[in-house]
């Protein structure tokens, strides 16, 4: 019963898993929407040049004194995408952006748990920490102090 139980809840958790596949697509769809212009390996000398490059990494190209982006990826599309200056930077605007956002979701997710005992961890106002510096709860830190000043919540 628990190994049936096991795979029951493991097959109910496969579509919520985002594969290797999705996640480049995603990708590709933010180099293009960027500005990246799309170069399919659709002949065999394009295929065997493909092939040479570091798969899902960016390389850099001078052409005429400018600065080039190629992403490869023989995997999923068998493409290239191809950007100058302005179409990489966009698209590291749009990862900045999307990494802060993740880390805005992740650290502001509220606890919503009505059996959780929030006064079992004692009263928020102070604690052995307050007024005794950043170091000061963590006798095992030593006298180290990273220059912020007490913690006082």
């Amino acid at each position: 019963m628990t190994r049936a139980a096991a795979l029951f809840l493991a097959l109910g958790l496969l579509p919520s898993c985002e594969s290797a596949r999705d996640r480049t697509l995603a990708k590709e769809d933010h180099l293009a929407a960027a500005g990246f212009a799309f170069q399919p390996a659709n002949t065999p000398e394009r295929q065997a040049m493909l092939n040479r490059l570091p798969a899902h990494r960016f390389v850099t190209r001078m052409r005429d004194g400018q600065p080039f982006y190629i992403y490869s990826d023989p995997a999923v599309c068998d493409c290239l995408y191809v950007g100058d200056q302005s179409a990489y930077a966009r698209y590291q605007q749009y990862r900045q952006a999307k990494a802060l956002a993740d880390e805005q979701q992740f650290t502001a997710m509220e606890y919503q748990d009505a059996s959780w005992n929030w006064g079992a961890w004692g009263p928020w106002g102070g604690g052995p920490w307050v007024g005794r510096g950043w170091y000061g709860w963590n006798p095992s830190w030593g006298n180290w102090d990273p220059g912020m000043g007490p913690v006082g919540w």
